[in-house]
């Protein structure tokens, strides 16, 4: 008996090709690999190894996008601001503005002008007391004062 030149697994793996071959023909499908051959675990591996590469860095660069649109908005809201206040300050400019803020803010009267103070307003005020929800606000100026020294000495 002449030695065989392959081995029993060989050709039992060869018969099992033969025998998928006549079963694919049959069907009419195409055989598919089963296996991962070298390039495609490569590719795989260097598509992971990209991933893990730049998750970081995207990851840093959606929070500073983040970051940078919070600025935008803060600026935003500084510009705004900003303009507020120019506008303000162009109202101050203007003498008849200050003359109303005087009038209102200080009970301010003019020359050749008659200024009234409601008696029963000051006694509501008194009623009341001196607390900061409004009644204080709502006196002149010079009775907060007045008021102010007269406690003050009150406690001495």
């Amino acid at each position: 008996m002449p030695a065989d030149r392959f081995s029993t697994a060989t050709r039992l793996k060869a018969l099992g090709a033969q025998a998928q071959a006549r079963v694919y023909r049959a069907t009419g499908r195409t055989p598919r690999r089963g296996r991962l051959t070298g390039r495609a675990a490569l590719l795989a591996l260097t598509v992971c190894a990209l991933v893990v590469a730049l998750a970081y860095p995207m990851r840093q660069y959606v929070a500073q996008r983040s970051q940078i649109a919070d600025q935008r908005e803060q600026a935003r809201q500084a510009r705004q601001r900003v303009e507020r206040l120019q506008e303000e300050k162009a109202r101050w400019a203007d003498p008849e503005y200050v003359k109303a803020q005087a009038r209102e803010h200080l009970h301010y009267v003019m020359p050749g002008e008659t200024g009234y103070t409601m008696s029963g307003q000051r006694e509501r005020d008194a009623d009341q007391g001196d607390s900061a929800s409004g009644t204080v606000a709502n006196r002149a100026w010079y009775d907060n004062l007045w008021n102010g020294v007269n406690s003050s000495d009150a406690s001495h």
